[in-house]
C-alpha cells in the first residue's frame, strides 16, 4: 500500500496551537491512550515542531477514552486539498443494477490504516500534556483524508467485477450465489495483501437488498427510499397556532414551486386572523393533508447530485428535532433532498436549549451520512452560539460543557461551514421539529452519540455528588428552593435574555453556554452548581486535611462552583487557626536538585521525625513520585530501623538508593550490611547540612506542621491515616503534570471521600528542577561556586571554638560536594561549608572580616582582604623600587596620628581599637 502524501498551500505559515488542559482526574487515562497509540505505532514522540493542533478528549460509551486532533484549527486551512473524485451515485447504481445478493463492509479505523511519509508527518503534529506526538498514519479530522482514502481504496481494488467503494464502505454485489462467492473472496484477498482490517459485527453479508443513497437497492432494480418523505407524511395537524405557523413557514419556502399555492393555504390562513378562534376543522384538515402530499411529491424532491452545492438544516423545539437535506442551484434556488424528524426522548426534554440544538444538528449529520461525508458542505442553525463551538477556528472552547464537547469531535471529520440563519429562514426544519409531539421515536433514527454523552454526563454527576458530603437529592432539594438557581433553570430551560441588569444573574448570563441541568441539579461544566445554604459544608469538606490556598483552590474550581467561590476559598484557609499556627517561613539557601529517577521506588529519602506524644516516626519518601510512608516506633535503633524498611519493601520493593543523614542507626555496621545485602547504594548527606537530604527534610517538616493542625481531631493513629490519605492524594505542583504521589507511585487514584471528583491542575512542560533552580538563584543572588583539586580551602568545623580550620581539596564528588583533607583526616563537605584560602599573613584580617559579615549577614568581597601591616608594607617597598626615579617630597613635620580602626570583639561584646592609644 503507497504512504499518503499531505501537500501544504504555496506560502501556508506554520499554525502551532497550544495545549488544552486535561481534567487532573483524567490524566492517567489519557496518558494510557497515549501509551496504546505510541506502541502500535500510530504516534510517535518529538521534541519540536513547527506545526501543533490541540486534542479533544472523549469518554466513549465503553468507558476508554478516544483521543481526537482538532486539526481544523490550522493545518486544514493551509492544505492543498488533494484532487481525487469520489463515486458518483450514477456510478455506483450502474455496479449494483442486476444485483441479487449484497455485502456491505465495513472498514475498521479506516483512515489509519493508512501510513503517512515522512514529510508529512511533521504537519500532523498534536499538542499534548506530555508534549508533542506526530502522527504515522492518517488521522480523523484532516481535509484532504477522505480523498486520499478513496484513492488508495480504488487503486486497491481496481480490476475486480461486482464491488464499489465509497470511502471505508465497501459493497460486493453478485447476480448469483456463485458469483457472489466469487467476488467476495476476491475483495477480501485484496484487502488481506494490502494489510486492512475490517469490522465484523459492522458488516453485512449476503442480504437481498440494500439501501443506499436515497435509495432501496434489490433484484428488481432501484426504487426511492420511503424514509425520505416520511416525516412529512407522519406529520401530525397542527393542535395550536405556534404549530400552524411553524407548518406554515413550511409552505412558503415550497411555495415558489407550485402554483396557486395561496388558494392551497388558505383555510389555514383564515386562523391566523385577528380575534379568530383556534379551530380545526374538516377543511383545515383537507387542506392540510393535500398540502402534506405536495411536499412529499417528486415535484419538490430532489435527486441527490454531488456535483450540486450541498446544504443541511437542522432546528429543534421543545418537543423534538427535525433536519432536512437539499441541493442549492446556481440560479440560487433550493430542493430539498430528503427530511427527518424524530420526538426528543425524555432525558433530551431537559436539555437546555443549545444542547437541544447541537443535538439536531448532529442528528441531521448522522442521518445523511453517506451523501455528506468526503464532501464540502453548509449546516445551517438559528441558534447563534453553536457558531462558536462547533465552527471556531480557535478549537472547541474548554469550558463547553462535556455533551457539547463530544457532538463537536464528531464534526471534526466532516468538512464544512456553519452560518447562522433565522427561524423562519429554515422553516422546513423548525416544522419538523415543532409538528412531531404525537409521533413515537424510533429506535433506528436514535442519536448514538447523544446517548452514550448523556450517560456520560450522568455518570460524572453521580460520581461528583458522591464526593460531596450530600446527596443528589440534598442539591437537588436545595437547588429548587433556591429562588436565583430557580429563575437560571427557567433561563436555560426556555431562553435567555439578551441583557442581564441583576448582578446576581450577571456571573451565569457571562457562562450560559456551559450551563446545563441534570436530574434537577444546575451543572456548569462538570462542575455542580452548589446553592448557598450548603456552600459552607462543601468548603468544610474541601479543607478536610488542611490544603493550603493554592490546593484547595485546585480542588474546588475542580469539584463544585459558585459565584466567588475563589474568594471563599481563600478566606476559609485564612481563618483556620491551626493552618496559621503552623505557618512557616521559606528557607532561603542555594538551590541544587538531585536527578529525577525514571520509576517509582528508584531512590528513597529516609529521615525520623519526633518524638510527638512520646511517639517516634520512620519517615520514607519516594524520590519520583513523593509517595510517604511513615510507621511509627518507640525506638530508633538501626535493628528497629531495618525491621520497619523490610515491612515497607515487602510492598514496593527494594530500592536501588536509599539517601539519609548521618543518624547513628543509619552508620553502623549493622545497617550497612543490610543495604550490601539487598543490592541498595547508600548515600549519606553531608553532616550537619540536612539540605542534602531535602526530600525527607522537607516532608517531615510538612508532616510535624500537619499534626499541629491535626491535633485535638482524633488518635495518633487517626490523625496519621489522616494525614496520609490527604498527602498522597492531593496534586503536587512539583511533579510531572501535577500529579499526585497516588498517581506517579501506584498509577491510579487513591479513592477518598474526593476521589471521585476531577481536579484541574495547571500543566508544567519546562524542567521543573531547571525553572526552580534558575528562579530561586535569580530571586536570592545565589550562584553556585566550584573548586578544584589542590586549591587550599578554609573548611567548616563543628568541634571546638574555631569556625573555620585549613584543608585542601582532594577531589569533586557531586554536584556541589567535595572531599577536603583536613590534616591527616578526610571530610566531605558541601559547596556551602568552604571558602577559598588566600594565604598565611592575611589569615587574622581575614578572620575578623569573616566575624563581621556573619554577624550582619553581608555578602563577600570576591578578592582577598589586605591587612593595614601588607598594604603599608607594599606601599613602602613600592616607594623603595622607585626612590631612584622619583624625586623625594617634602612632607609637613608636623606629628600625624595613626588611623583607628573598629574591630568587633564576638566574645565581650564590646569594641577596642587598634594602633595607636585611644
Amino acid at each position: 500500500m503507497s504512504l499518503a502524501t499531505l501537500q501544504l498551500k504555496l506560502r501556508a505559515k506554520p499554525v502551532f496551537r497550544p495545549k488544552r488542559p486535561v481534567p487532573y482526574a483524567a490524566q492517567h487515562a489519557v496518558d494510557k491512550e497515549l501509551d496504546r497509540l505510541e506502541s502500535i505505532g500510530v504516534i510517535s514522540k518529538v521534541n519540536y515542531s513547527d506545526w501543533a493542533a490541540p486534542i479533544v478528549i472523549v469518554k466513549k460509551s465503553n468507558g476508554s477514552l478516544r483521543i481526537c486532533a482538532e486539526f481544523s484549527t490550522g493545518l486544514n486551512d493551509a492544505l492543498d486539498l488533494h484532487q481525487y473524485p469520489l463515486p458518483l451515485p450514477k456510478d455506483i447504481f450502474a455496479t449494483l443494477n442486476g444485483g441479487r445478493y449484497f455485502t456491505h463492509i465495513d472498514l475498521a479505523d479506516a483512515y489509519l490504516q493508512i501510513k503517512v511519509d515522512d514529510q508529512s508527518r511533521r504537519l500532523l503534529t498534536i499538542n499534548t500534556h506530555r508534549g508533542l506526538y506526530q502522527y504515522n498514519r492518517l488521522p480523523f479530522g484532516v481535509k484532504s483524508a477522505p480523498a486520499i482514502f478513496q484513492q488508495i481504496m480504488d487503486t486497491t481494488l481496481a480490476g475486480l467485477q461486482g464491488v464499489v467503494a465509497y470511502l471505508d464502505d465497501v459493497i460486493v454485489v453478485g447476480r448469483s450465489v456463485e458469483e457472489h462467492q466469487h467476488n467476495l473472496n476476491a475483495v477480501f484477498k485484496r484487502i488481506a495483501d494490502s494489510g486492512l482490517h475490517v469490522r465484523l459485527d459492522k458488516c453485512n453479508f449476503a442480504t437481498t437488498q440494500i439501501t443506499y443513497l436515497g435509495y432501496i437497492i434489490d433484484k428488481d432494480g432501484r426504487r426511492p427510499d420511503p424514509s425520505k418523505i416520511e416525516a412529512i407524511q407522519r406529520m401530525p395537524a397542527p393542535k395550536d397556532v405556534a404549530q400552524l405557523r411553524s407548518f406554515l413557514g413550511l409552505l412558503s419556502y415550497y411555495g415558489k414551486f407550485v402554483k396557486e399555492m395561496h388558494v392551497l393555504r388558505a383555510p389555514l390562513d383564515a386562523l391566523l386572523k385577528k380575534n379568530t378562534k383556534f379551530e380545526w376543522t374538516k377543511t383545515c384538515d383537507d387542506s392540510f393533508n393535500k398540502a402534506k402530499q405536495m411536499l412529499a411529491s417528486d415535484l419538490l424532491l430532489a435527486h441527490f447530485d454531488p456535483r450540486q452545492e450541498i446544504v443541511v438544516a437542522a432546528d429543534a423545539s421543545n418537543y423534538g428535532i427535525g433536519a432536512v437535506i437539499l441541493h442549492r442551484y446556481p440560479n440560487g434556488s433550493e430542493k430539498a433532498i430528503a427530511h427527518a424528524s424524530r420526538s426528543l426522548l425524555p432525558a433530551e426534554k431537559n436539555y437546555s436549549q443549545i444542547e437541544k440544538e447541537g443535538l439536531a444538528l448532529i442528528y441531521a449529520i448522522q442521518k445523511f451520512h453517506k451523501m455528506l461525508h468526503g464532501r464540502k458542505f453548509t449546516l445551517l442553525t438559528d441558534h447563534k452560539p453553536l457558531l462558536a463551538i462547533f465552527g471556531s477556528k480557535k478549537g472547541i472552547p474548554v469550558y463547553t460543557p462535556n455533551r457539547l464537547q463530544r457532538w463537536a469531535t464528531i464534526l471534526l471529520g466532516y468538512d464544512f461551514s456553519i452560518q447562522y440563519r433565522s427561524t423562519t429562514s429554515i422553516g422546513q426544519a423548525d416544522a419538523l421539529s415543532r409538528l412531531i409531539a404525537s409521533q413515537p421515536t424510533i429506535d433506528e433514527d436514535r442519536v448514538i452519540a447523544a446517548i452514550s454523552v448523556d450517560a456520560d454526563i450522568q455518570h460524572v454527576f453521580i460520581n461528583t455528588v458522591r464526593a460531596l458530603p450530600v446527596t443528589a437529592d440534598e442539591i437537588k432539594e436545595a437547588t429548587t428552593n433556591d429562588r436565583l438557581l430557580q429563575l437560571i433553570k427557567t433561563y436555560i430551560k426556555e431562553k435567555w435574555p439578551k441583557s442581564i441588569n441583576n448582578p446576581e444573574i450577571q456571573c451565569f448570563y457571562n457562562r450560559r453556554d456551559s450551563l446545563s441541568m441534570l436530574n434537577g441539579c444546575l451543572l456548569l461544566a462538570e462542575r455542580v452548581v452548589i446553592p448557598k445554604n450548603l456552600q459552607q459544608r462543601v468548603l468544610r469538606q474541601l479543607h478536610h486535611g488542611h490544603p493550603g490556598i493554592v490546593r484547595m483552590k485546585a480542588l474546588a474550581r475542580s469539584y463544585a462552583y459558585w459565584p466567588g467561590i475563589d474568594k471563599d476559598v481563600e478566606d476559609a484557609v485564612r481563618r483556620c487557626t491551626r493552618c496559621s499556627s503552623a505557618a512557616k517561613s521559606p528557607v532561603k539557601t542555594t538551590l541544587a536538585t538531585w536527578p529525577i529517577p525514571k520509576e517509582p521506588w528508584t531512590r528513597v529519602h529516609i529521615d525520623y521525625a519526633g518524638p510527638f506524644e512520646g511517639t517516634n516516626f520512620l519517615v520514607v519518601v519516594d524520590a519520583y513520585s513523593k509517595w510517604p510512608e511513615i510507621l511509627t516506633t518507640n525506638r530508633t535503633t538501626s535493628t528497629t530501623t531495618i525491621h520497619l524498611l523490610r515491612q515497607i519493601f515487602a510492598r514496593f520493593g527494594m530500592p536501588e538508593t536509599l539517601v539519609s543523614d548521618n543518624g547513628t542507626q543509619f552508620t553502623s555496621a549493622e545497617f550497612k550490611n543490610f543495604c550490601l545485602e539487598n543490592g541498595i547504594q547508600h548515600i549519606f548527606s553531608p553532616p550537619y547540612h540536612p539540605q542534602s537530604n531535602g526530600q525527607a527534610e522537607r516532608f517531615v517538616d510538612t508532616f510535624k506542621r500537619s499534626l499541629l493542625k491535626l491535633k485535638g481531631e482524633g488518635t495518633l493513629s487517626e490523625i496519621l491515616q489522616t494525614f496520609l490519605l490527604t498527602y498522597r492524594t492531593t496534586p503536587n505542583p512539583g511533579l510531572e503534570g501535577s500529579k499526585s504521589p497516588a498517581e506517579l507511585c501506584l498509577g491510579r487514584k487513591l479513592r477518598t471521600s474526593l476521589s471521585l471528583l476531577k481536579p484541574t491542575v495547571p500543566d508544567k512542560s519546562l524542567d521543573i528542577n531547571t525553572t526552580m533552580e534558575r528562579q530561586f538563584n535569580r530571586k536570592h543572588g545565589a550562584r553556585r561556586r566550584t573548586f578544584k583539586v589542590g586549591d587550599p580551602v578554609l573548611v567548616k568545623t563543628y568541634q571546638g571554638q574555631q569556625r573555620w580550620t585549613n584543608g585542601q581539596v582532594l577531589r569533586r564528588l557531586g554536584l556541589v560536594l567535595y572531599e577536603v583533607l583536613v590534616g591527616k583526616e578526610k571530610w566531605i563537605r558541601h559547596t556551602n561549608q568552604l571558602r577559598i584560602r588566600f594565604g598565611e599573613g592575611d589569615h587574622n584580617a581575614t578572620d575578623d572580616m569573616d566575624t563581621l559579615f556573619e554577624m550582619f549577614d553581608l555578602k563577600r568581597p570576591q578578592s582577598p582582604i589586605h591587612s593595614s601591616t601588607s598594604l603599608t608594607d607594599n606601599a613602602k617597598e613600592s616607594t623603595t623600587l622607585t626612590a631612584q626615579n622619583v624625586p623625594q617630597l617634602r612632607r609637613s613635620t608636623r606629628t600625624r596620628r595613626a588611623p583607628r580602626r573598629l574591630v568587633i570583639d564576638p566574645v565581650q561584646k564590646s569594641y577596642r581599637t587598634r594602633g595607636t592609644n585611644s
